[in-house]
């Protein structure tokens, strides 16, 4: 098993986490720095969790996120497809082979037919647990004959199958994020590997898909690692080579606690719908759990692909921190061309009723300067909508203090006035007048320096500080503008 074969196994249950599509990059990544390949794969044995239109939502998720896969399921004209020599690549059409390889299992001695009620495994487990041992299963039905159990389930008995573990054994295999592991057989349990419904458990379907599937590297998280030498002892017991295993440290939030759904955004699509860029999500994700080499923050995909190694993997869980994600994003809609992030945002302005449709059609370069005022400051697309607010507001809201101050200054009124003259001689603001108007001012009032700049500016967006002035006064237009005045003259000059 030379070749390099990876594979991303979500469950189809709804929304892409954040942790999943770190776990997929990671795959990615590995595939294609070792010209490996990276296979997507659909774990749906758990009919009780599976969810309407989530492998579409998955495979959306992950094409936006640009982490493709080589070979699985893929949807094509809105219909999922499989290819690769692999298949089938969706575990709910692969029971006949599952069937096969338990049979083999059961008559190899290593797995056995089981015939507990819950009730029964109920009170097991409480009575364990009122002992104070860990609870797991006792091995009641371990010592049946395979004659009485067939008769049993030809009678119409409900069974499960469970694997049959030997006692005090040690399992060890060598994780290339923690190195080696050993697990005693002792501390575990005789797992269920074929469920009463005939559909088999995870811990089951993925050896046998692994196997098949050529898989040569088991890159998860590390959630995993206690059931792992299960799966490595099933490997033994079958005569196959076990997978090299990877288990990643979990995201976390900034309380080192398990990033869950409780604290907010933690799905792809809740990163999607907000603006962030693909790319910049890739970019923040890689290093939650990998440090690169170098001091760098700022990775393309063809960058992280090149620097990209398991033996930079951390053990300890990485932290997803909000602030240092939308600062990275900030650097990636900053080198993006104006035209892209005026597209992007241009969905955000129209449900917010900033724009229509026919502003699109109509005045879209004046949307173009609207967002160039803005983008320097955005850390995700939907910040958009809190950033243009003071474009169409007829009032003007002093941010503090120190504007109220400066709209009072004594030059104020004649240069309100100045510019108010200036508007009345024009139909419409052009470029040349929002070039030309306040040398304008400054000759009409002999006004110069911050004490024309600070107080226009005032005037215009109640701040001092902000986006060239000139795209201001385009992006107002001439009616906002003389509103504007108006206002600063009767609630502040007159106060």
């Amino acid at each position: 098993m030379s070749d390099i074969r990876v594979r991303f196994a979500p469950s189809p249950t709804g929304f892409v986490h954040i942790g999943s599509l770190r776990t997929a990059l990671y795959n990615f990544l590995f595939a294609r720095n070792t010209k490996g390949k990276y296979i997507l794969r659909i774990e749906d044995t758990d009919r009780t969790r599976f969810v309407e239109g989530a492998i579409e939502n998955l495979i959306e998720s992950m094409e936006w996120a640009g982490i493709k896969h080589d070979e699985g399921v893929f949807v094509e004209d809105g219909k999922v497809v499989q290819k690769g020599e692999y298949g089938p690549y969706v575990q709910s059409e692969r029971l006949d082979i599952y069937k096969k390889y338990i049979d083999e299992l059961i008559e190899k001695g290593h797995a056995y037919y089981c015939f507990c009620s819950k009730d029964r495994l109920d009170k097991v487990r409480e009575q364990q647990k009122a002992e104070g041992k860990v609870p797991k299963y006792d091995g009641y039905c371990r010592s049946i004959d395979i004659h009485e159990a067939k008769e049993r389930i030809a009678n119409g008995e409900e069974y499960v199958v469970r694997l049959k573990l030997p006692a005090n054994k040690n399992i060890e295999f060598n994780d290339l994020v923690r190195g080696k592991v050993t697990i005693n057989t002792n501390d575990m349990d005789d797992q269920v590997l074929m469920k009463s419904d005939g559909f088999p458990t995870y811990h089951f379907a993925v050896v046998i898909d692994d196997h098949l599937m050529e898989i040569s590297h088991v890159v998860r998280g590390e959630e995993w690692l206690p059931s792992t030498p299960k799966h490595v002892f099933m490997f033994e017991t079958f005569g196959w080579e076990a997978p090299t295993y990877v288990h990643l440290p979990t995201v976390l939030n900034k309380d080192k606690k398990k990033l869950s759904k409780r604290q907010g955004d933690v799905s792809v699509t809740d990163f999607k719908d907000k603006g962030y860029l693909p790319e910049a999500l890739d970019n923040y994700l890689a290093l939650v759990g990998w440090s690169p080499e170098s001091n760098e923050e700022i990775f393309s995909m063809e960058d992280l692909i090149k620097e990209f190694s398991f033996d930079r993997v951390s053990k300890a869980g990485g932290v997803f921190d909000k602030d240092k994600l939308n600062w990275i994003n900030g650097q990636y809609i900053r080198e993006a061309s104006l035209e892209k992030i005026t597209n992007l945002a241009i969905p955000y302005l129209i449900d917010a009723n900033y724009i229509s449709d026919k502003d699109v059609e109509d005045r879209y370069d004046w949307i173009k300067t609207m967002v160039s005022t803005v983008k320097e400051n955005l850390s995700y697309i939907a910040e958009i909508t809190e950033k243009v607010e003071l474009y169409f507001d007829s009032e003007v809201s002093p941010e503090d203090d120190e504007v109220v101050d400066t709209l009072k200054g004594e030059q104020v009124p004649s240069l309100l006035a100045a510019f108010r003259e200036e508007l009345e001689e024009i139909e419409e603001i052009d470029e040349e007048f929002a070039a030309g108007v306040i040398k304008k001012i400054q000759k009409k009032t002999k006004v110069k320096g911050k004490n024309l700049f600070m107080p226009i500016r005032a005037i215009l967006t109640g701040q001092l500080h902000g986006p060239e002035m000139v795209s201001i006064i385009l992006v107002l237009g001439k009616q906002n503008i003389l509103n504007r005045i108006q206002y600063v003259e009767n609630n502040i000059l007159n106060k």
